[in-house]
């Protein structure tokens, strides 16, 4: 496994060994004492989720005040742009924002801390995405921003008006958010 740093230090990319040959392919996507010995995080995952949606769906950006969540996420169908957004008031890169495009063909894995939002936009017809979580989701205590706040400033990569569930319409710009101290 290789470990791709971002702009944001405690936000990375993994890669991991794939073997392939005309048969197909294997991959290890998760051992817990390769991701502690080259992230230095020990991180100890609780639940697993996959979610399936369409072209154009833009999911986030999400996270939880209390029973923050760290997430370990991967396509394993499809390709998205996935992005952690620091809102951790005391860092020095409390604002921005990383992504990276996650795809069944490229394999990576996006590593979001404990104390960020998270979202992703689907790039093609569908996409499978799953993701390993830290602590349990509790719906009473998620949160969203809006996925276009100018003050974060993605840069989304298609020129697309994204589906959005209610929800996420009602995300609430950075300067309002709740945030992490």
């Amino acid at each position: 496994m290789k470990i791709i740093p971002t702009k944001i230090p405690d936000v990375f990319i993994l890669e991991p060994k794939v073997f392939g040959d005309q048969r197909g392919f294997f991959l290890e996507s998760y051992n817990q004492q390769t991701f502690q010995n080259i992230t230095g995080i020990k991180a100890t995952f609780v639940q697993d989720n996959h979610s399936r949606s369409g072209k154009n769906v833009l999911r986030g950006l999400h996270y939880q005040l209390k029973q923050p969540q760290g997430k370990l996420v991967r396509v394993v169908r499809g390709c998205v742009f996935d992005v952690a957004v620091d809102l951790r008031k005391s860092s020095s890169t409390f604002g921005q924002w990383a992504g990276v495009e996650l795809s069944e063909d490229n394999h990576r894995q996006f590593w979001v801390p404990a104390g960020f939002a998270h979202g992703f936009l689907v790039l093609s017809e569908q996409a499978d995405f799953l993701y390993k979580t830290t602590d349990y989701y509790a719906p009473e205590y998620e949160c969203c921003i809006r996925w276009d706040d100018p003050d974060i400033g993605i840069v989304w990569p298609e020129n697309c008006t994204p589906c959005l569930s209610a929800k996420d319409q009602q995300g609430v710009s950075l300067r309002k958010a709740e945030v992490f101290a």
